[in-house]
């Protein structure tokens, strides 16, 4: 049997990341789960035309159903005009219980779940989901405090190392 060959890192499909979220929600846990494209999306997703930024994923206990929505989805030109609309709400797909389990955490004021990541795997996309609790003005400000603090203490300890 022939041997499969290593990944090529330059050929390596994209990975799209949604830092804002980050910085406007506390992440409390997170979760991967499937995401389902029709015909030309995926081409556009390889492609790296595709905005999670917006996003947000609503979860139902009955029947259980994770739905993310305000993902937009760039047009794939060599398809003409039998595509997808762009921006339509998409199933994503997990286990009934892990669903059910976000249903109940997004029920407490203030939480939700965000899309953090989309890449892929074995050639499936996937997309890492996280349920966040909002941060206010604060927060945030604390957080970068804390942030540029941490930052100066590296900075110091690596001068100090040097020596």
């Amino acid at each position: 049997m022939a041997k499969k060959k290593a990944p090529n890192p330059a050929s390596a499909e994209p990975t799209i990341e949604n830092r804002r979220a980050r910085h406007d929600y506390t992440i409390h846990e997170t979760l991967e789960v499937g995401l389902v494209l029709d015909g030309t999306e995926v081409k556009s997703v390889r492609a790296s035309r595709v905005s999670i930024g917006e996003g947000y994923v609503t979860a139902t206990e009955e029947p259980p159903s994770l739905v993310l929505h305000n993902m937009s989805v760039g047009e794939y030109q060599p398809a003409g005009g039998a595509q997808p609309k762009g921006d339509r709400p998409r199933a994503l797909l997990a286990h009934k219980r892990e669903i059910k389990r976000l249903a109940r955490q997004i029920q407490q004021k203030g939480f939700t779940i965000v899309p953090l990541k989309l890449y892929w795997k074995n050639g499936f996309a996937k997309l890492l989901i996280g349920v966040g609790e909002g941060r206010g003005k604060t927060d945030k400000r604390r957080a970068i405090a804390e942030r540029d603090h941490k930052r100066d203490i590296e900075r110091a300890m690596s001068k100090r190392m040097k020596f």
